[in-house]
């Protein structure tokens, strides 16, 4: 997975949008303003940073080399994962996925309201 099939993933999700709020490098997907996923757009291997249930954070660094606690994140909720192989890209898209969802579950009832009816019809 590069740069753009990252980004066209991302974006493909109900109401999720793209901003460069820290700097012109540090790529940022949000819905309805709150981040659900942050990369480096010029770092080989490609890092994603995703929100992650706690327990699940912790099993998938276990599992897997490539998954660190989220780099510059709460270490609590969120897991850095390096795109360098050893993950399938089904396995991140999930990832990307539970990510989009844990945030919408913190959204005002309106806004996840919303968001529900297009997320079942999430892959």
């Amino acid at each position: 997975m590069n740069i753009e099939q990252l980004r066209d993933y991302c974006l493909s999700l109900p109401e999720a949008t793209e901003d460069f709020p820290f700097d012109e490098m540090t790529l940022v997907f949000k819905v309805c303003g709150k981040m659900f996923a942050l990369t480096t757009i010029d770092e080989h291997p490609l890092n994603i940073n995703l929100k992650c249930e706690p327990e699940l954070a912790i099993e998938l660094r276990e599992k897997y080399e490539c998954v660190t606690a989220g780099y510059h994140m709460n270490k609590r909720l969120w897991n850095t994962i390096e795109i360098n192989g050893e993950m399938k890209e089904s396995e991140i898209k999930q990832w990307i996925d539970h990510s989009y969802r844990e945030v919408v579950k913190k959204l005002p009832k309106t806004d996840r309201e919303r968001l529900q009816s297009k997320i079942g019809r999430m892959n």
